[in-house]
């Protein structure tokens, strides 16, 4: 597991080619992360399932409602299957994408 940290952006990489024990770890460090915005690459399992996806879906959903960014990376993968309430995209750079329209709207107001 690799983490940067970016201002108010975590990028946590996952490294050891298993999803289950990632979710695990970022959930057993959850504390360390809950103040930022969250960037999941998992992009270099190339077995990654929308089960494996599905199983962020409450962190997920806990990390919106502090009104903070949480998106998934995933490369080769059926992005229609993933709920509406989840952000996964196929790059870094898109993730980065994604979490700056959601602060402009946070600091908007929506």
């Amino acid at each position: 597991m690799n983490i940067e940290k970016k201002s108010h952006t975590t990028t946590i990489k996952e490294t050891e080619g298993n999803v289950k024990s990632f979710l695990e770890n970022i959930t057993k460090d959850y504390a360390n992360f809950k103040n930022q915005n969250l960037v999941l690459d998992i992009s270099e399992d190339k077995s990654v399932t929308l089960e494996n996806v599905l199983s962020f879906l409450s962190l997920s959903n806990k990390h919106r409602k502090a009104k903070k960014s949480f998106v998934i990376v995933v490369k080769d993968f059926d992005f229609n299957e993933v709920p509406d309430e989840m952000n996964v995209v196929p790059t870094v750079q898109e993730a980065h994408d994604i979490i700056e329209m959601e602060e402009i709207e946070r600091d908007l107001g929506f």
